[in-house]
Formats: structure tokens, C-alpha cells, sequence
């Protein structure tokens, strides 16, 4: 998987991601990570990228020809046009599901605004998807844009050392993970739940099948309706 971000704050993506399981993958080759640095695109001498809006209104706003012209640089460079994803709390939400497809891609192109967005007439020529992390607003797209590589990369064979594990977690058939525990065998009066430590591999499934459950329903109960809704339909 080749990431490529289009941001006016490289060094924040660099820093955020050349670390831990993604900085591993990136140095064995399974990923690479470029930041492209919008203001080199600036066709002035000082990099200023933005603008007053239109229409009068608070703030500044990203103007088109350095962002097209950091995404054309790009694309001349690779010779193709991959998937671009737009980071704004517009977008459709993020979900486990769409990072597992997004996984499937060879390169990811993202494209992080700042101010109060990206000038439209931009959007409409590069983007594929509008994607939100969350209703809430940020800065910027960098962060957004770092949450999505993470659980993007995990779906990336390699990248995980125990590939089941990007599997067996939360959200795995609409229902939360359920709880893990390590030794020792007691702490602070607290004892391991004595099925873990029986090795009846079918009695640990089903207590932590259980365990999803009762978790979902009391922290998701959104999810849990959900998970109920298709059980109702695999069993018709």
C-alpha cells in the first residue's frame, strides 16, 4: 500500500506515522508514506495557499490551483490517478468495513484542508470520496487522515504480526471485543475469569462470544440493535 497525503503540515504526518506498527511496515517495505507539502505549489514567492471567501464570511479558505497542482504533480509522477479521499465532517463516516476495502487499493491519495475547507471547484475535479471520522470538527485533516492509515494498514497482509488479530476485535460482526486479560493471574484482588485458564478452547469461545455480547449492549447499544437485526435475517 503506497499513502500519499497532500497537506500544508507534512512533518505532523511524517512524525505521526513513522513509529510503532506502521513505522515497522514502512521500513519492511509493506507500506510507504509520502507527505506532499501543498505550499511548494503556491504561485507565489511567499507559499501563501489561501484566501478570502467569497461571499464574505469568517476565516480563510484553501484555494484550488495549489491543490491541484500538488495532486497533477503527483499523478504525472506515479502515472496514474488514484483513489483520492477528501477528510471533512460532510463525508461519510468511517467504519471498520470501508478500511477493510479501501485495504484492497494499491495507493491512497489524501487530502487534508485547513482554514474553513478547500475552494469547491478543486473538490469536484479530484476527489473520490468524502470521508468524516467523527461529528465533530478538527484544524485540520491530519489527524483524521492518520486515524484512517492506522486502520487502513491493519488490513494490509504483513502489516499485523498475529494476522488474526486484525480479525478478532472490535466491531467484528457488529459486536465490541470482548475482554482481554494477561498475567498474573491475580492483581489488586482481582482474578483472571477461571474459564481462560481451564484450555476448553470451545467454552473460551463461547464466554467471550458472551462477553461481545453483553458489552455491545451495554456500551453500543446502537450497534447491538444492529447485530440482532442480522441475526434475524441469516436465521429466515
Amino acid at each position: 500500500m503506497n499513502y500519499y497525503v497532500l497537506t500544508l503540515f507534512p512533518q505532523m504526518i511524517l512524525d505521526g506515522l513513522n513509529t510503532s506498527i506502521i513505522g515497522r511496515a514502512v521500513k519492511k517495505g509493506l507500506l510507504s508514506l509520502e507527505a506532499i507539502n501543498i505550499r511548494d505549489y503556491a504561485d507565489n514567492k511567499h507559499g501563501k495557499v489561501d484566501d478570502y471567501p467569497y461571499g464574505g464570511g469568517a476565516g480563510m479558505v484553501m484555494q484550488a490551483q495549489p491543490v491541484y497542482g500538488a495532486y497533477e504533480a503527483l499523478c504525472k509522477r506515479i502515472e496514474r490517478k488514484p483513489r483520492l479521499i477528501y477528510l471533512t465532517p460532510q463525508g461519510r463516516p468511517f467504519h471498520q468495513e470501508m478500511a477493510k476495502e479501501m485495504a484492497k487499493e494499491k495507493e491512497l491519495i489524501f487530502l487534508c484542508g485547513h482554514y474553513e475547507g478547500i475552494d469547491e471547484r478543486v473538490l469536484e475535479e479530484v476527489v473520490t470520496d468524502y470521508i468524516s471520522i467523527g461529528d465533530y470538527v478538527l484544524t485540520g485533516g491530519e489527524l483524521p487522515a492518520m486515524v484512517m492509515m492506522d486502520c487502513i494498514s491493519r488490513f494490509v497482509p504483513g502489516v499485523l504480526s498475529n494476522e488474526s488479530s486484525g480479525e478478532w476485535e472490535s466491531f467484528q460482526n457488529d459486536l465490541l471485543e470482548y475482554p482481554q486479560y494477561s498475567r498474573p493471574k491475580e492483581w489488586r484482588g482481582k482474578e483472571v475469569p477461571d474459564v481462560l485458564l481451564s484450555g476448553h478452547h470451545e467454552k473460551i469461545e463461547q464466554w467471550r462470544q458472551n462477553q461481545s455480547k453483553e458489552r455491545t449492549k451495554k456500551w453500543r447499544p446502537d450497534l447491538y440493535i444492529k447485530y440482532k437485526e442480522n441475526q434475524k435475517k441469516t436465521s429466515l
